[in-house]
């Protein structure tokens, strides 16, 4: 059965269990994007965060369901391009998914470093935004490159933290709410000037950033042991862990702040902790900057398995394949797609870089969520994970809903990116024809 067994010298190392990936898609769903973003929801949604939440969290696990069938079918390192060139059978489809994959990738971990140097660190350092963003992402390819036990243990211990800060935040929340300080009506303001609905679904969109994580783990496929029977409950358990507490977060964290306040915060989760004076800011600052550096990490091992995988497909240029020797990590992956974080986080703001996450990763669902209907042809000899064909139908449907929410300047980013994904497409496949040639 795949997922049994362990790594080839050569090849990656299989040593990621149930609690470990369950950690790991928790970790990389739960904590950076509602740290840095509840704010901008809040100026969307006004009091109804809690609601864009719980939209966004059903429309997460719409396409849950279809990775869930994926990649206990195909349990290989390469994800969703994996899935596009079985079912579409062009190395093309298979190259853009991939590289929108990718891209994504890259742009969340340009974000999150932006994130980690706004209001959180200025709490209590102040540095230059951009020099400090260079040194973090420096620091997570350097644990990235360590290995990837040894970053999944760092993403336990991070991710425990980052848990345990979102949880006080609720705690202190509801406790200013029973002393009287806090306006229930809060919660349930709609916001001025704009219907509930669009407000809404607007608003979801940046939460479904929040949720965005998940889809990363189908790139450890080849490291997980029995990854047919542990890896459905790994994914939907942290999905619904991570939505209970964004759900009871939105709804505490307006009825104690203004949400025309956190809209104006970069740190809104801070001006709870300060209202509550129970616990001191720069205390729950650590605790941010714990949660934004571990999404940071999580990111970049998606990414450079992605890249690693695509490059061994002949997708990527071959080098992108090369294992560390003795960390039987993807060095060279590593090296570029942190070169590649480095320049965006120069150059662009955190807000569009979220919302440009979300429009590449719209992009990659649709083809995965259509890919299971397709690949349902494609019978393989060992049980695994079979969704209800309701499900990637209605995710599809919530794929073209939320690309109507997109802003032109978001589309505009995501052209250049695909743009420039394109010509390495061509130079891939110039030197494979030319390598064929001699």
């Amino acid at each position: 059965m795949p997922g049994t067994g362990t790594s080839s010298p050569t090849g990656l190392r299989r040593a990621v269990t149930g609690p470990l990936l369950f950690l790991f898609i928790l970790g990389d769903v739960l904590g950076a994007g509602v740290y840095a973003l509840i704010g901008e929801m809040a100026g969307d949604a006004g009091g109804l965060v809690w609601l864009s939440f719980g939209v966004a969290l059903c429309l997460a696990l719409l396409t849950a369901f279809s990775y869930a069938e994926l990649v206990t079918k195909y349990p290989r390192a390469g994800g969703s391009a994996v899935y596009a060139e079985k079912a579409y059978r062009s190395p093309l489809v298979a190259f853009l998914v991939g590289y929108c994959m990718l891209a994504a990738g890259v742009v969340s971990a340009a974000g999150l470093s932006l994130a980690f140097t706004g209001e959180y660190l200025t709490a209590f350092l102040d540095v230059p935004q951009v020099p400090a963003a260079v040194v973090f992402l420096l620091v997570v390819a350097l644990v990235n490159a360590w290995g990837i036990k040894e970053s999944l243990q760092a993403n336990v211990v991070m991710t425990v933290i980052e848990s345990a800060g979102l949880v006080l935040v609720t705690i202190l929340g509801a406790w200013v709410i029973g002393r009287g300080d806090a306006d229930l009506g809060g919660a349930f303001s709609p916001p001025e000037d704009s219907s509930v609905w669009l407000a809404v679904l607007g608003s979801a969109l940046v939460a479904f950033y929040s949720f965005v994580g998940f889809e990363t783990s189908a790139n450890l496929a080849e490291e997980i042991r029995d990854v047919s029977r542990v890896y459905p409950r790994a994914l939907f358990g942290s999905l619904a862990t991570a939505g209970a507490v964004y759900v009871l977060l939105g709804f505490v964290a307006p009825a104690v702040v203004e949400p025309s306040e956190l809209a104006a915060s970069s740190g809104p989760l801070l001006e709870v902790v300060r209202v509550a004076g129970a616990v001191p800011p720069v205390l729950f600052a650590v605790i941010a900057l714990v949660a934004i550096a571990n999404g940071a990490l999580l990111t970049m091992i998606m990414a450079s398995r992605l890249t690693y995988g695509m490059a061994r497909q002949g997708l990527l240029p071959s080098p992108l394949a090369r294992v560390l020797p003795r960390r039987r990590t993807p060095g060279v992956a590593i090296l570029v797609t942190t070169a590649l974080a480095i320049a965006l986080a120069a150059t662009n703001e955190l807000v569009d870089l979220a919302a440009t996450v979300v429009l590449l990763l719209l992009f990659v669902f649709l083809s995965t969520n259509v890919a299971v209907l397709v690949l349902r042809r494609d019978p393989v000899e060992h049980d695994h994970f079979r969704s209800p064909t309701v499900m990637p139908v209605l995710a599809i449907a919530s794929c073209l809903l939320l690309l109507t929410q997109q802003e032109l300047r978001h589309w505009v980013l995501a052209g250049i990116l695909l743009v420039i994904g394109a010509g390495v497409h061509a130079l891939v496949r110039r030197l494979s024809r030319a390598d064929q040639r001699s």
